[in-house]
Order: C-alpha cells, then sequence, then structure tokens
C-alpha cells in the first residue's frame, strides 16, 4: 500500500523531466510534476512515489499533515 502526503513547493527545477524541490515537514524533497503540469511555487501538491499526483488547497494540506502528526507519523505543522 502507498501513502500519498502533501508538500508545498519551493522551487521549479529546470530539466527535461518538470521538476520541483518541495518542503515537507521542514525536510526538502525532489519530486517530478508530470502530472500536474501547472503547479506553480507555493502551491500544495499530494506526492507518492516522488510524482506530484495532485494540487491541494491550503486547507486541505493542513488538515491531512494534522492528522499525520496526530498518527505519530509527521511532526506538528507550524
Amino acid at each position: 500500500m502507498c501513502v500519498a502526503i502533501p508538500a508545498r513547493i519551493v522551487e521549479i527545477v529546470p530539466g527535461a523531466l518538470p521538476m520541483a524541490r518541495v518542503e515537507l515537514a521542514g525536510e526538502p524533497l525532489d519530486c517530478c510534476l508530470a502530472y500536474v503540469p501547472d503547479a506553480a511555487v507555493g502551491d500544495h501538491v499530494l506526492i507518492q512515489n516522488g510524482f506530484a499526483v495532485e494540487l491541494l488547497d491550503a486547507e486541505t494540506a493542513a488538515a491531512s499533515l494534522a492528522a499525520f502528526a496526530s498518527l505519530g507519523v509527521l511532526a506538528e505543522p507550524s
């Protein structure tokens, strides 16, 4: 089973594939934006297996991160 988790795009990375640097619980990660080509810096995306699979609004992303935190999987969102 795979679990997708929200992250915020902090940088679009140029290259052959549409890539982004995202922030997840304060940690930087790279992900592919091929499935969400309209994503921009500041957007929240749902990350699964290194791919952004869906754009999220800020409220949905915050609620999801809070749920992960309540399960002890992530630190409390700030």
